[in-house]
């Protein structure tokens, strides 16, 4: 009996290390741009619900160059009953929903029916705004590609607001391009605020006006744990588990003189993708790549003639 255990027992120690040798991941320090790990970043894979960043991100930039406000609601449409997977709050079509709360309810509660009524809601905008016609979704997801085109994500496809693939058009991105995503929005406070919070209380109002309350639960339990401040979790078959945190530090000070003061921010970005154990894997790397961001510190911030160690992020307006 010994024996059958001990061989259970490597087996499970081999297989454990073929997951973590398939897995990507990518940590680096965001504002420097500094990368500090990486396995397999540039490998194009499903990402799951981490793309429901740039869905949110597109919402926020919609609603501030259209100057909508975020309190003005979005009614569910009858092509949510296609949707599959996670909708935490119940929702249905005719049901009505302030923006600010269905981006809580993408964000925290991974929830793919908000997710798409946002992108129906903002997709039926973009068309009328461009006198067109056609497919809101469609819409909405050429302006997530758009997105991913400006901030250098090269191996990247998004297909859907939501992650869930419908038909031979499958969307795919990599660590490396997910984290330039992660470091583009913990940029905009308000989409920081967000991610933040572990938990949101949210109201549902019925097609005949009555309304229900849900507290959405932030699906990233590390938040708060190790300066985590965001952003995102995503779980399909295909994808295995996958995660993006940022961990904020306070920042470093240096006086130049009685006047003047050099201020460098801290915070680790980092994108796993594929893992078995996000959560740990996801402490484990934050425990690692902050002594080699410190070496680097006390190293000058040393960088090669060609840069091959930073990832830059380019500042969108």
């Amino acid at each position: 009996m010994h024996y059958l255990i001990t061989a259970i027992t490597g087996l499970l120690v081999a297989f454990s290390s073929l997951l973590d040798a398939s897995e990507s991941y990518l940590a680096m320090e965001a504002n420097s741009g500094r990368v500090l790990l990486a396995a397999n970043s540039e490998k194009k894979r499903p990402v799951a619900s981490l793309n429901k960043i740039a869905t949110a991100k597109v919402v926020l930039d919609w609603a501030g160059l259209s100057q909508t406000s975020l309190s003005s609601y979005v009614t569910i449409p009858q092509s949510v009953l296609s949707v599959e997977g996670g909708n935490p709050m119940g929702l249905r079509p005719g049901d009505r929903i302030q923006l600010r709360d269905a981006l809580y309810s993408t964000l925290l509660g991974s929830d793919n029916i908000a997710a798409h009524a946002l992108a129906d809601h903002v997709g039926r905008s973009v068309l009328a705004r461009r006198r067109k016609t056609g497919d809101p979704q469609k819409a909405f997801v050429y302006e997530m590609n758009q997105l991913a085109k400006a901030l250098g994500m090269r191996r990247t496809r998004f297909s859907t607001p939501h992650s869930l693939d419908r038909g031979y058009r499958k969307g795919y991105s990599t660590a490396s391009d997910m984290a330039r995503l992660s470091v583009h929005v913990m940029r905009d406070v308000g989409f920081g605020f967000y991610v933040k919070q572990k938990t949101r209380s949210v109201t549902v109002t019925d097609p005949d006006g009555s309304k229900r309350s849900f507290e959405v639960k932030n699906t990233n339990s590390l938040i708060g744990e190790l300066g985590v401040n965001g952003i995102k979790t995503g779980l399909t078959p295909a994808s295995g588990q996958c995660i993006a945190v940022n961990a904020h530090r306070s920042p470093i000070v240096k006086k130049i003189d009685d006047t003047r003061s050099q201020i460098r921010k801290r915070d680790l970005v980092i994108v796993i993708l594929g893992s078995h154990d996000r959560i740990g894997r996801a402490k484990q790397l934050i425990t690692q790549a902050w002594p080699l961001y410190d070496q680097w510190v006390a190293e000058g911030y040393p960088v090669s003639p060609k840069a091959k160690e930073l990832l830059v992020v380019p500042q969108l307006r």
